[in-house]
């Protein structure tokens, strides 16, 4: 006869055994999330001043090819039949790079949106019009019995979750 041995995962952690020993817990637990705000925040200013100093190294170079791209510009419209091939391509070789002309895809901008909706309505253009359905999980949280009579909705439980909040105090005047 086999005896099956099953394991179980156990939790490698230490375990509070006493009521003083899980509020050193919870004290430990609030020194490390503040010791990891404050090395977040150290982090979050390097951050900053590299970034600045980046940009501010950057940007006369950014400007100059910038100016350069609109020089460049000015002239390749001025030659483009010779660029390319008597306008056969949209693009033209430089030897050091190529540059090409690209169509901008179209694009609607429609300011008074409701104006707008009644115009196509009247015009009779419903094509242009939109209509979007779809469940509204909001509503059936609300009155979850009768969204459970609908085939294919479940309503499932929020669960529960453990939170530790340590104490913290506000330094007055502080900020």
């Amino acid at each position: 006869m086999s005896i099956r041995k099953s394991k179980t995962k156990g939790a490698n952690v230490a375990v509070p055994q006493t009521k003083e020993e899980a509020a050193r817990f919870v004290r430990e637990i609030g020194e490390a999330a503040r010791q990891v705000a404050r090395i977040e925040a150290d982090m979050n200013d390097q951050i900053a001043r590299l970034k600045e100093r980046g940009e501010l190294d950057a940007a006369p170079l950014v400007a100059r090819a910038k100016a350069l791209t609109e020089g460049l510009r000015v002239w390749c419209d001025a030659n483009r039949a010779a660029l390319t091939d008597g306008f056969k391509r949209k693009w033209g070789d430089l030897g050091t790079g190529k540059i090409e002309w690209r169509l901008a895809p179209p694009k609607v901008t429609i300011r008074k949106v409701e104006e707008a909706i009644a115009a196509i309505k009247t015009l009779g253009l419903t094509q242009f019009l939109r209509v979007k359905e779809e469940p509204n999980k909001e509503a059936m949280l609300q009155e979850p019995e009768k969204a459970k009579l609908v085939p294919g909705v479940t309503i499932g439980s929020a669960g529960e979750n453990f939170a530790v909040e340590p104490f913290e105090a506000a330094i007055e005047g502080g900020k």
